[in-house]
């Protein structure tokens, strides 16, 4: 008889004890290395591969870094593509989370050696950026710094708002929702198309805890409509909150219909509240800017603890703020005719192998719910729509836009230095 196969796959130690994945322990941990092996064996027992080939498939199984997440070359056009993570972080960003990654002074003073105000860099870079604001304050997204406005200002009371602003913010969340979970109530005016001054102040009252005005950032209205801006909502006599959505703190030129911090504060508003992962191109958090008294009473709710950001928001939000331009506000600027030249040198690299492809126009757009409306002019790569799938699943991952049965390779938002990689997965698949 002859020997029974099972007698000879290897014992998980024996491959455990491989140089390559000892070293791989050090990186990805124990128990990924370890399942990794285990499959490797199971695949020696059912005889698709020889003993002493254990080793080398459990090195090929190891996932290319310790987390799931995986990098991305953003080729849509859709400059804060929610599902790719909205905003990039610039070099400085990135920097600054490596720092904060270890032991931090982040609520310590070195040179007393007592406690201090935690984040305090942030808050002064963003204090710094807008002096329209009394005081600032962050949270970890921007829907929490409008829930914990809403909370702290308006629980048991009434929040004035037009109904043409109750918007749903993206994933079936609703901004009607979000607010009365806090225990505030809304006193709707206007309609959809049209509110004026007047619905506004006839809806003030004895419960009025503020007037929230909110930038539908993800849609536009045309046509028979009207709408109250900021200054006159203040003559009012109320405290006004304005929700600006995608996180501008100064007027952009390029987006002159899309509301900024500075701009809202000196028409009068009370609050504002922003996101920094959108037009800001910083990390995820919530921005709060306004009256002193305001912020003080907001930063001291026992919500604002559970909302709380921590250290890597602080740290990348602060480089983001006093450091370089952020790759989005690159991306956003990016001139028609670079991307042209682009296009054209990645289309003649592919061209050579004889395959199907060409330089087209393209219109890119802003995403992540700001500027709704504003086509960014550009060049793209387009290839046959089978390579968009084949693109999501190659190395680099790269993720395309479909358009008219074709797949279109929007260079804007990746960095002319992986244009090569672009080149390569294609010609890979």
């Amino acid at each position: 008889m002859g020997v029974d196969p099972r007698r000879r796959v290897p014992r998980t130690d024996a491959v455990l004890a491989d140089p390559r994945l000892i070293l791989a322990v050090e990186r990805l941990g124990y128990g990924v290395v370890k399942q990794a092996a285990v499959d490797a064996l199971d695949a020696v027992r059912r005889g698709q591969i020889p003993p002493d080939a254990a080793a080398d498939l459990a090195v090929a199984g190891l996932p290319l870094s310790p987390a799931s997440l995986r990098p991305v070359l953003n080729a849509t056009g859709v400059v804060l593509h929610t599902n790719l993570g909205r905003a990039p972080l610039s070099a400085a960003a990135r920097e600054a989370l490596q720092l904060a990654a270890g032991y931090v002074d982040i609520e310590y003073d070195v040179s007393t050696g007592r406690r201090a105000s935690r984040g305090r860099g942030a808050m002064d870079a963003l204090a710094h950026a807008v002096p329209d604001a009394a005081a600032v304050h962050v949270v970890n997204n921007g829907a929490a710094a409008l829930v914990l406005a809403a909370t702290a200002l308006a629980a048991g009371r009434e929040i004035v708002v037009s109904r043409g602003e109750l918007v749903e913010i993206g994933d079936g969340f609703r901004l009607p929702d979000l607010l009365m979970s806090t225990g505030a109530r809304l006193r709707e005016v206007g309609t959809t198309n049209r509110s004026t001054l007047d619905d506004y102040s006839s809806a003030l009252g004895a419960e009025t805890a503020f007037i929230l005005k909110v930038h539908p950032s993800n849609f536009v209205v045309t046509g028979f409509k009207s709408s109250v801006g900021v200054a006159e909502l203040a003559t009012l006599g109320r405290s006004v909150v304005v929700d600006i959505g995608s996180g501008l703190l100064r007027r952009e030129p390029l987006l002159p219909d899309e509301p900024d911090a500075t701009s809202a504060l000196r028409a009068g508003a009370a609050l504002v509240t922003a996101s920094g992962d959108k037009l800001l191109g910083g990390p995820q958090a919530g921005l709060l800017l306004g009256r002193r008294d305001i912020v003080d009473t907001l930063r001291r709710h026992p919500l604002a603890r559970a909302l709380r950001v921590d250290k890597l928001t602080l740290a990348a939000l602060e480089a983001t703020i006093s450091g370089p331009r952020s790759p989005a506000h690159e991306a956003l600027r990016l001139e028609a005719s670079v991307l042209l030249h682009r296009c054209r040198t990645v289309t003649e690299e592919v061209e050579r192998a004889g395959l199907d492809v060409a330089v087209v126009s393209s219109q890119g757009v802003v995403g992540g719910g700001g500027a709704p409306g504003v086509a960014l002019d550009g060049w793209a790569v387009s290839l046959p729509v089978s390579y968009a799938a084949a693109l999501r699943v190659g190395e680099p991952c790269i993720v395309a836009r479909v358009e008219r049965d074709r797949c279109l390779l929007d260079l804007r938002c990746v960095p002319d230095d992986r244009d090569a990689d672009v080149v390569k997965a294609v010609l890979a698949v």
